[in-house]
C-alpha cells in the first residue's frame, strides 16, 4: 500500500513577499504594506513555493489569515492545485487561536476514509514561530505526522528527537494523580524522611510525592504494588515524614500469623482469653499508641479479622480520624488509642472483593489515599543506583563479619545487565542476587556471568538468554539469511501494527524516513494483506 502525501502548512509574510514580485507595482506595495520586511532577493519563492517546487504531495491544503483575493493570486501563482482554508485569527501570536484553527483543519482530514493511507505532512516554516509550536505539539500527538523544514531554496525534513505520546504522556499519565505535578517536583533524596529510597524516575517520584503529602496527615494509607517493591521502606518513610516521628512504628506481618495469634498481636490479650494466655498482653494498637502501625499483607487476613479491623477503623462522632477504639481478647470494655494506620498488599483486592474473599467496607476504611510502588521493570533507570546501594550495604555487612573482605564492585557489563533485567522478584530479587554472587566471587569485580549464575538457582530466574541468540550453528547456517529473517519479522510487525501506512511503520522501526523502510520492504519481499 502506497500512503498519499497530504501537507498542510500556514502562508507566511514571506511566501506573500515572494508572489508580490510578479504583481504589479500597486498590487505589490499594498501587500507589501502589511507583510512589511524587504523585499525578497531574485529566486526566492518563499517557504511554501519552495518545497511544493521540490517535492510531491497528492493533496495541499494551506491555512491563510490573510484576505480571499490574495489567497487566489497566491494559488495561481504557486501553479499548484491547493486548497486555502480560510482562518479568523487577529494576532499571529495567540496560541489558543492558533491551535483550534489548526486542530479543526487537522481533524477534518483524520475523519477521512482514507486517513490510514495518509502521511500527514507539516511544514514548519511558513508563518510564525507560534504557528510551527502548534504544529508540533499535535503531530507529535492527535495527528502523527511528518515534519518539513526550507530555507534558501533548500528542504529537508527535520527529526524532532523525542514523542510526546512515547516519551512524556505515558509518564504523566499511568499514575491517576500526576496532574498534581508538583507531587513529582522532587527526588526522594531531597525530601525529609524519603532518603532511603533510592531513585529519581518519574514513577518513584510520583509515589514519593503522594506519600509526602499523605504523611502529614492522620489519614489511613494503602500502599499497594508487587512483593519487593519496598512497601515495607515507604511506611517506615511516610512515619519519618509525618509529626509522629519521635513516637513508636510498629509492623505487623498479617500473613505470618494465625488468626487468633493476629487478633492477639492486634488487639491484646487478657489472662486466660485462651490457651496460653498466662497473662494480660497489650496489643500492637495499644503500643503504637501516639505512633503508626504498619500492617503488612493485610490482604491474607481472614473475613472474621477483617471485620474486628472494620469497627476499629470506624470514625468516633467528634474524634480525630487516628482515635481507635480497641477491646482486648477475653474482654468486655473498650480502650482508646490514638494510632496512625498504613497498610499494604500484593494482592489485587478489587479481584478479593469479587470473590468475596475480602471485605469492600474494609477496602474503602483502608484505601483513603493509596499509593501503587512500581516495580523495578518500570523504572529501569533507577535499577543501576538501587543496585549499588544494595552493593553498598552488603559490602559493609560482610566486613563487620570479616574485616579482611574485601568490597565487591559491579562491571561495567554487569550493571548494564542488571538494568536490562526485568526483576520479577523487584529489589528483594535483586538483594538476593548480589548477596550470593558477592558470597561466592573470587574477585573483587562481580561480573555479568556471576548474576546470571545467582539468577539461575532463583524462582523464575532460568529463561535469562533470548532465544534469538540459541540458534544452532553449522548444518547449513547463514547468519546473513538468519538477520534477513529476523528484519523480516520486525518490518512485518511494524506494517501491521501501522495499518500499511509506511511513514508510521518507520517511526515504530526508528527509522527517519519512509523511504528506507519502503527498499528494505522491496529487497527483503515483506508483503501482507495489512489492512486486515
Amino acid at each position: 500500500m502506497t500512503g498519499k502525501r497530504f501537507l498542510v502548512q500556514w502562508i507566511g509574510h514571506s511566501d506573500l513577499r515572494a508572489m508580490s514580485e510578479s504583481l504589479p507595482p500597486a498590487q505589490r506595495d499594498e501587500i507589501m504594506q502589511v507583510v512589511k520586511g524587504e523585499r525578497p532577493k531574485q529566486g526566492d519563492l518563499g517557504p511554501v513555493k519552495t518545497l511544493l517546487s521540490t517535492q510531491q504531495f497528492d493533496e495541499v491544503r494551506l491555512l491563510s489569515n490573510y484576505p480571499s483575493a490574495w489567497n487566489r493570486k497566491y494559488v495561481a501563482w504557486l501553479g499548484t492545485k491547493a486548497e486555502v482554508i480560510p482562518a479568523d485569527l487577529k494576532k499571529p501570536t495567540d496560541y489558543t487561536a492558533i491551535f483550534q484553527i489548526a486542530d479543526t483543519a487537522l481533524s477534518a482530514i483524520r475523519k477521512r476514509k482514507d486517513w490510514p493511507e495518509i502521511e500527514l505532512c507539516l511544514h514548519l516554516s511558513p508563518g510564525t514561530p507560534a504557528m510551527a509550536a502548534v504544529w508540533l505539539l499535535l503531530g507529535k500527538t492527535r495527528y502523527p505526522a511528518t515534519f518539513y523544514e526550507t530555507f534558501h531554496g533548500k528542504w529537508w525534513v527535520t527529526e524532532v528527537p523525542f514523542d510526546l505520546t512515547i516519551d512524556v504522556l505515558p509518564e504523566i499519565l499511568k499514575n491517576p494523580d500526576s496532574y498534581l505535578q508538583h507531587l513529582a517536583s522532587q527526588s526522594p533524596s531531597e525530601i525529609e524522611g524519603f532518603g532511603d529510597i533510592v531513585g529519581d524516575s518519574r514513577a518513584i517520584r510520583d509515589a514519593v510525592g503522594r506519600a509526602k503529602r499523605a504523611a502529614v496527615r492522620g489519614v489511613t494509607v494503602l500502599l499497594l504494588g508487587e512483593s519487593g517493591t519496598g512497601k515495607e521502606m515507604f511506611a517506615q518513610a511516610i512515619h519519618n515524614a509525618s509529626p509522629r516521628r519521635d513516637k513508636p512504628l510498629l509492623a505487623i506481618n498479617c500473613a505470618a500469623l494465625s488468626r487468633t495469634l493476629l487478633e492477639s498481636e492486634l488487639f491484646g490479650h487478657s489472662r486466660g482469653a485462651f490457651t496460653g494466655a498466662d497473662k494480660e498482653r497489650k496489643g500492637a494498637f495499644e503500643l503504637a499508641h501516639g505512633g503508626t502501625l504498619f500492617l503488612d499483607e493485610v490482604g491474607e487476613c481472614d473475613l472474621e479479622t477483617q471485620a474486628k479491623l472494620l469497627r476499629v477503623l470506624q470514625s468516633l462522632p467528634g474524634q480525630s480520624p487516628t482515635i481507635r477504639m480497641i477491646r482486648r481478647l477475653g474482654e468486655e470494655r473498650d480502650r482508646k488509642a490514638d494510632v496512625r494506620l498504613v497498610a499494604a498488599t500484593n494482592r489485587d483486592l478489587h479481584r478479593a472483593i469479587r470473590q468475596g474473599t475480602f471485605r469492600e467496607d474494609l477496602y474503602y476504611r483502608l484505601a483513603t489515599i493509596s499509593i501503587t510502588l512500581p516495580p523495578l521493570r518500570a523504572r529501569k533507570a533507577d535499577i543501576p543506583a538501587i543496585a549499588q546501594r544494595l552493593l553498598d550495604q552488603i559490602n559493609r555487612n560482610f566486613q563487620a563479619e570479616e574485616p579482611s573482605y574485601q568490597h565487591k564492585r559491579l562491571s561495567g557489563s554487569t550493571t548494564a545487565f542488571v538494568k536490562k533485567h526485568d526483576w520479577p522478584g523487584n529489589v528483594r530479587q535483586l538483594h538476593n542476587v548480589l548477596v550470593q554472587a558477592a558470597v561466592l566471587a573470587e574477585g573483587q569485580v562481580l561480573d555479568r556471568s556471576a548474576l546470571v549464575a545467582a539468577l539461575g538457582e532463583m524462582p523464575g530466574g532460568s529463561d535469562l538468554r533470548d532465544p534469538a541468540f540459541d540458534c544452532p550453528l553449522g548444518d547449513g547456517f547463514d547468519l546473513d539469511e538468519y538477520l534477513n529473517d529476523l528484519r523480516r519479522n520486525y518490518l512485518r510487525r511494524a506494517m501491521e501494527q501501522a495499518r500499511g501506512v509506511k511513514s508510521r511503520a518507520a517511526r515504530l522501526l526508528g527509522m527517519k524516513s519512509y523511504q528506507t523502510l519502503d527498499a528494505q520492504l522491496k529487497r527483503l519481499q515483506v508483503t501482507g494483506d495489512w489492512d486486515s
